[in-house]
């Protein structure tokens, strides 16, 4: 041994000595959740904890280093002095226990001691040159390497095989197992001992070798062996196993006194592999309470159980009687990481942590792609949320709108989302831009409105290590103000009147996994009733100026009328006359920009069939220009739509259709006249309605909605959505079938 690594063992034997005298019979308080006291961690100054390798379990403890495997089957030894670590072996199993000792295969049944402490010349194995027949390594303690050997005659023994550097090989047949024994396993080993699993009529046994004089002394029967957990544990007093339970979620841990052969049996309520390790009077074993994982210390003399880790994943029993536990604590500071878990000379027992991975243990939010403004114009609406988190855990997403100072819970969440992860990684949730209370109701569902709402995270650990952890957090979302929408969330509002003179509104639904668009939402009043004076009705956009949409009427005797927006959702201002004469007109449509000026604009086609344009100012007072004409014939139209830019043109389009079916396309060239006329389909006069809303499909352009009252559903008008393309040559996709707004008795809808 080196004098550094000498000194360094030294400090850390001295840290362990000064500790368990601290700390012995001390105890610290549990949480709450958990109803036992909890083991005081012995402190361990900064530099004496080392680097623990990342993604790794331990597999054997010396005096002076560890054993670990990683995911990937590399096994690597770590210096306790100063963490240095070496790769041994990868993919090929090295064997060892107890020991600074590792044997490793260097070819077909050629293995090499290693002393790891001394660096002494290593020592090889030939098996196949042992005679007596074939060998096959399946353990080491120290410089004793087990080997299951099947004879010449087809029987099956075990062996303790050794050798020294440049010295003869021992080959010595283990004594006292009952006939027949086979499948060994090594299940513990303590120096100078292995405790080996077997198999022998029929039934599952352990025994326990005196390597010294290769015999087994004590032989046990497991009736009911754990196929979760096939580890036991030996120490110089006792022995234990896990047996599976044929009822309940749990197994139960089995400790024999060595000397008397008294059983206890623990219940280890546990269902995923139970790890079990003796040291002094204590056993240690993973367990749960009230639904968390923990790792505890069972006093074999006095109650209670006393809480060690959060939870263990591996571990191995050192030379001197302690235990090294791969885990995890939750106490600041110490987190994923080695820790060695020894007994006292007063019957207490400590924990001290000796190497950390720098991962924490109870599940963490590493990070996430929440934005703080979230643009739900974009991919029609459509938002992936990734969450990232450093353990295994099911993950739940829940929005509300508005700032909440806590997490609501699933039956008052606005949108929620749920995924998990295997291991540490990411869950991607993926949200439509709308809300859905579970409860139902009127106004439970809809596109999600512009403002402030508040995101909460809830992470769940999937073996039950530490508590649910929440993550909050807020986003803005931020829609574009649209022509028809009167709810500021980014969808086209249909407005009705209905029998009795009501104006009220729907709000679009649109689900793009479908791609099925709807009105399912209740009604909602924008101007109370009186509105059936009027014989005429559009949505023009903003000719006053503000950012929601004004309404256009016309009242029976030719007044033009506006309702400018009031900047409030849902909520008109009031009145202002804006035309006379009015009435020579037979159609008048709100349209988008059709001049290039970025102001909405109004067409209406008098009863000679001439069409003409008031271009929109921008003035509330005075919200339409000098009118113009820009065309004539119109009067063979019995429905003309403004649709807003569908086919890629400049400006605002239109679709008009004839008596006879004929449905025709005038591109907008963005100067206030059209190009001439396209003809894009036939057979349009099956259509009662035609309603240009704007976007209903979040695709950024202008839509169709048509409507026929033969087949009515849920009290109103069913009939299809046209998607508009962007392509002149076929500016609509093949319809979809919407339950579109309004019923046989309103008095329109537009």
């Amino acid at each position: 041994m080196s004098p550094v690594r000498h000194h360094r063992s030294r400090r850390l034997t001295a840290a362990i000595t000064a500790a368990l005298a601290v700390t012995a019979g001390t105890l610290a308080a549990a949480p709450a959740a958990l109803a036992t006291t909890t083991v005081v961690s012995a402190p361990a100054a900064a530099a004496e904890v080392i680097p623990f390798p990342l993604g790794s379990e331990i597999v054997s403890a010396g005096a002076t280093g560890f054993l670990t495997r990683n995911t990937a089957g590399e096994y690597r030894w770590t210096r306790l002095a100063d963490g240095t670590s070496t790769v041994v072996a990868s993919q090929a199993p090295v064997l060892a226990g107890a020991s600074d000792v590792l044997v490793t295969t260097t070819g077909d049944r050629v293995l090499r001691v290693q002393d790891m402490a001394t660096g002494a010349a290593p020592a090889d194995i030939d098996l196949k040159a042992l005679a007596d027949g074939t060998h096959t390594a399946f353990g080491a303690v120290g410089t004793t390497v087990l080997t299951s050997v099947t004879t010449p005659a087809g029987a099956v023994e075990l062996h303790l095989v050794g050798s020294a550097a440049d010295g003869p090989v021992s080959n010595r047949p283990v004594t006292g197992l009952p006939a027949g024994a086979g499948s060994f396993t090594l299940a513990s080993a303590a120096p100078g001992t292995a405790l080996v699993g077997f198999r022998a009529d029929g039934k599952s046994r352990f025994a326990v070798i005196d390597l010294a004089t290769n015999a087994a002394t004590e032989t046990y029967e497991n009736p009911h062996p754990s196929a979760l957990s096939p580890l036991a544990a030996v120490s110089a007093t006792h022995v234990a196993w896990v047996e599976s339970q044929s009822t309940g979620n749990y197994e139960t841990v089995v400790v024999t006194d060595r000397t008397t052969g008294a059983v206890q049996r623990f219940a280890a309520q546990y269902s995923k592999g139970v790890r079990i390790g003796l040291t002094g009077s204590w056993l240690v074993h993973g367990t749960y309470r009230n639904g968390q994982s923990a790792f505890e210390a069972k006093s074999l003399a006095t109650d209670p159980a006393k809480q060690v880790l959060a939870h263990a994943t591996s571990l191995a029993t050192a030379p001197d009687g302690t235990l090294l536990v791969r885990g995890g604590s939750l106490t600041e500071g110490e987190g994923e990481g080695l820790y060695r878990v020894a007994a006292d000379t007063d019957g207490g027992i400590i924990r001290q942590l000796v190497a950390r991975t720098g991962e924490p243990t109870e599940v963490v939010m590493k990070g996430h792609n929440i934005p703080q403004v979230l643009d739900l114009d974009k991919n029609q609406g459509v938002v992936p949320f990734t969450i990232d988190v450093s353990r295994a855990a099911s993950v739940d997403l829940r929005l509300n709108p508005g700032s909440s100072p806590v997490c609501g819970d699933y039956w008052m969440s606005a949108w929620s989302g749920s995924g998990s992860t295997a291991g540490p990684g990411s869950v991607t949730m993926t949200w439509d831009g709308s809300y859905a209370y579970p409860d139902g109701g009127d106004f439970s569902y809809g596109p999600a409105e512009n403002g402030t709402w508040t995101w909460c995270v809830t992470m769940h650990p999937a073996d039950g290590v530490g508590p649910s952890v929440e993550k909050m957090g807020t986003f803005t979302v931020a829609h574009k103000p649209h022509p028809h929408d009167y709810s500021d969330n980014g969808s086209p509002d249909p407005l009705i009147v209905d029998g009795a003179g009501a104006l009220q509104s729907l709000d679009a639904d649109y689900d793009p996994s479908s791609g099925r668009a709807g009105f399912y939402g209740s009604r909602q009043a924008v101007r109370g009733t009186g509105w059936n004076i009027y014989d005429r009705f559009t949505v023009p956009g903003n000719l006053g100026g503000n950012a929601e949409p004004d309404v256009v009427t016309r009242d029976r005797s030719g007044g033009l009328w506006l309702y400018p927006s009031s900047g409030t959702s849902a909520q008109l201002g009031s009145r202002k006359k804006i035309g006379t004469n009015w009435g020579v007109y037979d159609k008048i449509n709100g349209t988008a920009d059709m001049t290039g000026d970025g102001k909405p604009d109004l067409l209406a086609t008098d009863k000679s069939g001439n069409l003409w344009l008031y271009p929109g100012t921008g003035n509330i007072d005075a919200p339409l220009g000098d009118r113009r004409k820009i065309g004539g014939g119109w009067g063979v139209y019995n429905q003309i739509a403004a649709t807003g830019n569908i086919a890629g043109a400049p400006a605002g389009d239109l679709v008009a259709r004839d008596a006879a079916g004929v449905l025709w396309l005038y591109l907008g060239k963005g100067d206030g006249t059209f190009a001439s006329r396209v003809r894009i389909g036939g057979g349009w006069n099956e259509y009662t309605r035609f309603i240009a809303l704007g976007d209903v499909t979040r695709d950024g352009r202008g839509d169709l909605l048509v409507s026929y009252p033969n087949a009515e559903v849920w009290g109103g008008e069913s009939g299809y959505v046209y998607e508009s393309t962007g392509d002149w040559r076929t500016p609509f996709k093949p319809r979809r079938e919407a339950y579109t707004p309004g019923s046989r008795g309103d008095v329109a809808v537009f």
